[in-house]
Parts: C-alpha cells; sequence; structure tokens
C-alpha cells in the first residue's frame, strides 16, 4: 500500500518559517540543544538501518531544517556512523525540507562555509533542499534510509481556534485546549504516516521536540514569564496603535509541545503504526546555555537581549502572519522590532533559566505488512 500516493497533499501550515538572514541559526540556542540529546540516539539508529550490499545511494531526510546550523552535528555524526559501515566511495545524499519560504541560500552557505559543515572532506556526500510542508508527501516511497526532524514537528498543520487573551497554546484549557489536542493528534498521525511510506524497510526515524509533562503542565514553566511578558508587550502595541485588537485577536503559535503519552498514542493498540514500531521514546531535560552564560557574568540586560531574540527568531514571525494583507514590509519589520524590544525591556527583570525538557522518539519500519 502506497500511503504517500493515498493521501491528500496536506495543508499549508498557517505558521511563517523562522527569521532568515542567518537570524535563526545565531539564536536558536535552545532547539540546538534539545537536538543534541537525541545524536546518540541517531547515531545507534545509523548502525541499526538496513544497508543492502550494493552501491545505490543512501538517503538522509532532514525535516524541518530551517537555515541548517541546527542539522550539521546531526548529519555529521549519522555521516560518520554510516562511513564505519560502508567505507568512503558509497554516496549518501541528505535532503533538508522545510516550507517554501524557508531561507535555503542561507542553508547553502552554511554548508559550504562553516567549518562544521558535514560536506567538509566528504567527497560522496550530496546535499540538496526541498521546499514542501512536511504534512505533504515529501519524498518518493520506500526511499529514506534515516530520517531526522528536530524541534519542528511540535508545530501544528493548523489552528483550530484562538487562544483568548494568549497567544500560547499550553495556556489554553477546557474545550479550547481539548480542540488543540485533538489537532496536535491528528497532525502526529499524519506525519508518522507520511514518514512511514517514505521510509525503506528497515530504516529508522529520530524525532526529538519541545514536551510537556504527562499532566499536561507545560514544561515551559520558567518560560512563562518569557510568554507572558510578550503578551503584555502585544496588548502595549495594541494600546498604541501599532497592531489591531483585531490583529491581536489573531495571534495564536500553532507551536504546541507534546507529551510522551502523545507520542506513544499511535501505538497503543496494536504496538505498531503504518508498520512504524518503537524502539526508544523518553524525555529528558535539555540545557539552557544563555543561562549558563548568566550565571557568570549575571548581565541581566545581555540576557534580557538574547531572551528577546530567541522569541523574535523563532516565535514572531508567526505572530506577525495575523497582521492585516495591506499592511507593508516597513509595517510588519516595524512591529517585530517593537516587539522584540518591549520584551527586551520586560524581560531585564525577570532572569529565569528554560526548562527544556524534550520528547525523543525512534522509529524503525518493519518489513513486509
Amino acid at each position: 500500500m502506497n500511503l504517500c500516493s493515498e493521501m491528500s497533499d496536506g495543508p499549508t501550515p498557517p505558521i511563517s518559517v523562522m527569521e532568515g538572514k542567518g537570524f535563526y541559526n545565531k539564536y536558536a540556542a535552545i532547539p540546538a540543544a534539545g537536538g543534541a540529546l537525541a545524536l546518540p540516539l541517531l547515531e545507534r539508529a545509523a548502525r541499526l538501518i538496513d544497508l543492502d550490499k550494493g552501491d545505490r545511494p543512501i538517503v538522509i531526510a532532514d525535516y524541518g531544517s530551517s537555515e541548517g546550523k541546527n542539522s550539521l552535528a546531526p548529519m555529521r555524526a549519522a555521516i560518520a556512523v554510516l562511513r564505519a559501515r560502508v567505507g568512503p566511495k558509497r554516496p549518501i545524499l541528505v535532503y533538508h525540507t522545510d516550507l517554501p519560504a524557508n531561507d535555503f541560500s542561507t542553508l547553502f552557505k552554511v554548508l559550504e562555509t562553516d567549518p562544521d559543515s558535514y560536506v567538509r572532506g566528504e567527497r560522496n556526500v550530496f546535499p540538496s533542499a526541498i521546499g514542501r510542508s512536511f504534512y505533504q508527501c515529501v519524498l518518493p516511497p520506500n526511499h529514506v534510509d534515516l530520517a531526522w526532524s528536530s524541534y519542528a514537528a511540535v508545530w501544528l498543520s493548523q489552528i483550530p481556534r484562538q487562544i483568548p487573551d494568549h497567544f500560547f497554546i499550553p495556556y489554553s484549557t477546557g474545550a479550547v485546549r481539548a480542540d488543540f489536542d485533538r489537532q496536535a493528534a491528528l497532525d502526529w498521525e499524519a506525519f508518522l504516516s507520511l514518514r512511514a511510506a517514505e521510509l525503506r524497510p528497515g530504516g529508522r526515524l529520530v524525532v526529538s521536540l519541545p514536551s510537556l509533562t504527562d499532566d499536561g503542565l507545560t514544561g515551559f514553566a520558567p518560560l512563562a514569564p518569557l510568554m507572558d511578558r510578550a503578551n503584555e508587550v502585544l496588548s502595549e502595541l495594541v494600546d498604541a496603535g501599532l497592531i489591531t485588537s483585531e490583529e491581536r485577536g489573531r495571534m495564536t503559535l500553532a507551536s504546541c509541545p507534546r507529551r510522551q503519552s502523545d507520542l506513544l498514542a499511535p501505538f497503543a493498540k496494536r504496538g505498531e503504526f503504518h508498520r512504524l514500531v518503537v524502539e526508544h521514546c523518553t524525555t529528558s531535560a535539555g540545557a539552557d546555555t544563555v543561562w549558563d552564560e548568566y550565571q557568570l557574568d549575571k548581565d541581566a540586560e545581555a540576557l534580557a537581549k538574547k531572551r528577546a531574540l530567541f522569541f523574535r527568531a523563532i516565535f514572531v514571525p508567526s505572530l506577525a502572519q495575523a497582521l492585516g494583507p495591506t499592511r507593508g514590509v516597513e509595517e510588519r519589520q516595524a512591529f517585530s522590532a517593537a516587539l522584540e524590544l518591549g520584551l527586551r525591556r520586560r524581560m531585564v527583570d525577570h532572569p529565569a533559566r528554560i526548562e527544556n525538557p524534550v520528547g525523543m522518539i525512534v522509529l524503525a519500519k518493519q518489513g513486509a505488512e
């Protein structure tokens, strides 16, 4: 059965890509730390994938690459394991995928110039990029040997409703939260179904993403000051006339951290899901390197700036999607700058460590059905 051909193309997610021109690469330390926790799992997966003895290219897929900096270490680690298995001559294809508007130019510049690039010293590693939502078919059926997705599957394909008085899903309650939980479950199953179709039998998929505790409380608890301060700044921008109350009301992030039980739910009934079986699933604490730096220098201004830039790199482009269609580039840039500046101003008085719980799951695709 060809799941990919049977599933209709999914919707374009109601989010923007991450801030471009190297901005995400520079300020996405928390996603980088979360992905780093899963590197041993990726290396083990690379050792376990089934490989024939021929010379066909080995295919690695990186689902949700953004500008590429955070993909270098995972791809380098996986390639090192594969080279130990097959030697230096066998071709390895690396597909980086993200939304069509992603800054792929920066990604290829990173691959070419970064001293940690996985193509350095590798004549037979061939990177490419695909601009398409991973809620659609991205690669041909039975094509991928090893798949990786870090901090990307946290984004939903659509927003079922707005969140009263806030923009971050973990703050929602009651029927609103139930709608988001339902959408998150549907999207996780869709993501897994599509990846199952694209994986070769014996292939592996490794996913890391922001996590919640199973009691439903957000593991982002110390991030609450950041989200609350941003919410306050948005109200200030309405009062100042920079954005309208209608635009503010449409601002809901499609970022939905998941519980470990959510990750395992598709496998609960039969122990497998579209021929995928769970080899590992856990939640661990990721690092907050920005807080570690603050512990050394006690520079609250520097900490506030880094927090605001982190928020801008990852979340502000999606919030800006709610601005009216007549808004020009300058107005959108002014919104981003004002939100960043207001957040910096408010965060100086609220230094806090960001707990970074990371959910990690490793899935293997079985052979014949």
